[in-house]
């Protein structure tokens, strides 16, 4: 699933293939000498069509014309990140909250307090760190009729959120109801996605779903942070989308995959298997569901949520008997340190291999 499948072809692609096409005939002695060819003009997102093998692929009539294109799979390294978390493919990467019995958060703990269990088996952290590093960040607000008195307070407590966190992280905002559309790609300008979060009518139903298995494959295209995380705002239960919420929690559950932070509203259908369904997508991930009873808490909401992200630890461990592996690995953090009495650790309880299937 993607949002757009335009995109631009590199000048340097087409001059590689020159020369491949030229040495083949024999003539590579000249290639120094031949100019380089030019490339196609780039195309505008706006004319894009959906993917006709996607059903649910996006309108583009919103889409902003600098826009990059959407791929289902991950782009190439970007090589200038100074942030960029360093693993090898086989590694699995954890962030991971701690708490004391009075549920206020530990954040000074080294690598020697922390036990990784996969499938019940202790395994050996490869890389630890406990410093705040940018994050990669979805922001996913439901934008159906029932939304349209609370996104005013909605919006405001969303800006709060990116102009507390780092500089350098970079966000994306998905505005949704029974479409999903980008509405900003990932920037670190807190002007451009104020003005998406104000972008587009309200209407519709909630194919809230969709727009997570979305935004979860467009956050994992995002090579320069390895950290992860999607805000996901709505005031009901999915009514419209095509993926289920199996496939919505199995997406957000593979290896690496972000932590989700759900804010479910009251008010607007959020009932009963409303409220599980968020429930269950947060706790997979390791995030928290929030379901606030008036408006005016949400922007403490996001306050604690842009705490909680700056507060994790980042644990890297290689799997051990990586040759027979179930589907699904259950995972289980302990921390132990002297002076504290028992200590919790909120992390994803666990990811489907990347080579398990559907």
């Amino acid at each position: 699933m993607h949002f757009v499948a335009s995109g631009r072809l590199n000048r340097a692609i087409w001059t590689a293939v020159a020369l491949c096409f030229l040495s083949a005939a024999g003539l590579a002695q000249t290639t120094s000498s031949a100019p380089s060819p030019t490339p196609p003009p780039a195309t505008n997102g706006n004319s894009v069509a959906p993917s006709s093998d996607d059903p649910a692929s996006p309108q583009t009539s919103r889409q902003p014309s600098n826009q990059e294109p959407i791929t289902e799979e991950p782009t190439a390294n970007d090589q200038s990140g100074m942030f960029v978390f360093k693993k090898q493919v086989e590694e699995v990467v954890l962030h991971a909250i701690v708490f004391d019995e009075q549920r206020r958060l530990v954040p000074y703990l080294d690598k020697t307090a922390f036990t990784v269990f996969e499938n019940g088996e202790p395994q050996t952290i490869t890389s630890f760190r406990r410093e705040d590093v940018p994050v990669a960040m979805g922001i996913v607000i439901d934008n159906s009729g029932s939304m349209r008195d609370k996104r005013e307070k909605i919006n405001q407590a969303v800006l709060n959120l990116i102009r507390a966190g780092n500089p350098q992280d970079e966000m994306f905002v998905v505005n949704f109801s029974q479409d999903y559309y980008l509405d900003q790609d990932f920037t670190s300008d807190a002007k451009l996605l104020q003005v998406a979060l104000h972008q587009g009518p309200m209407r519709g139903s909630t194919a809230l779903y969709d727009a997570i298995v979305a935004s979860a494959a467009h956050l994992k295209n995002n090579p320069r942070l390895e950290k992860k995380v999607l805000l996901v705002i709505t005031d009901g239960q999915d009514n419209m989308s095509q993926e289920t919420l199996q496939e919505a929690s199995r997406r957000l559950q593979q290896a690496n995959g972000p932590t989700l932070y759900a804010v479910g509203l009251l008010g607007g259908g959020l009932l009963g298997p409303g409220r599980e369904a968020l429930q269950r997508l947060a706790d997979g991930t390791g995030g928290v569901a929030y379901f606030p009873e008036t408006l005016d808490q949400v922007d403490n909401i996001t306050k604690t949520v842009a705490h909680d992200i700056r507060s994790q630890y980042t644990i890297a461990y290689k799997p051990q008997n990586q040759n027979v592996k179930p589907e699904y690995q259950s995972l289980r953090v302990e921390a132990r340190a002297p002076g504290y009495g028992r200590l919790t650790v909120r992390t994803r309880t666990g990811y489907f291999s990347p080579n398990s299937t559907h």
